[in-house]
């Protein structure tokens, strides 16, 4: 028994599977040769790959930049004040609004900056947030 066991979960997780992957290899390897990804442990390919799934969202919150407004104006505040009341799911999402992705770079949080700015309409409530996902900037009227 134990030796066909053995020889089944061989055949699944490995004989069954061996020629889609060795396609997807190919195709991979041909996009990224194998000797630029050497260098790392597999923890941080994937973190390259795939990017930071563990946020400190303080730091996030120390990271950000203000355009015509500064980190003490209320609509700031206020925005703080909600954000770090949302649950974890809400804020990953925010991150994915505002940058595309709802994970962090590989390079870190430390690193990760964006921009709040006022877009200084004249009526503030004509104007919805909305965010420019390839500068990492947001957009938050008054």
């Amino acid at each position: 028994r134990k030796e066909f066991v053995d020889l089944y979960v061989n055949y699944v997780l490995n004989e069954s599977v061996w020629k889609p992957f060795e396609d997807f290899m190919q195709g991979f390897l041909r996009g990224c040769p194998s000797r630029s990804w050497k260098m790392f442990l597999p923890i941080e390919l994937q973190i390259v790959l795939q990017g930071h799934t563990k946020f400190d969202w303080q730091l996030l919150e120390e990271n950000a930049v203000y355009v015509h407004y500064n980190k003490l104006d209320r609509t700031v505040r206020n925005f703080w004040a909600v954000f770090h009341n949302l649950p974890e799911e809400k804020k990953k999402m925010f991150l994915a609004f505002l940058s595309g992705s709802d994970r962090i770079p590989g390079y870190g949080l430390e690193h990760f900056r964006f921009s709040i700015v006022d877009p200084q309409e004249g009526n503030p409530d004509d104007v919805c947030l909305y965010a420019n996902t390839c500068q990492r900037i947001l957009f938050l009227p008054r």
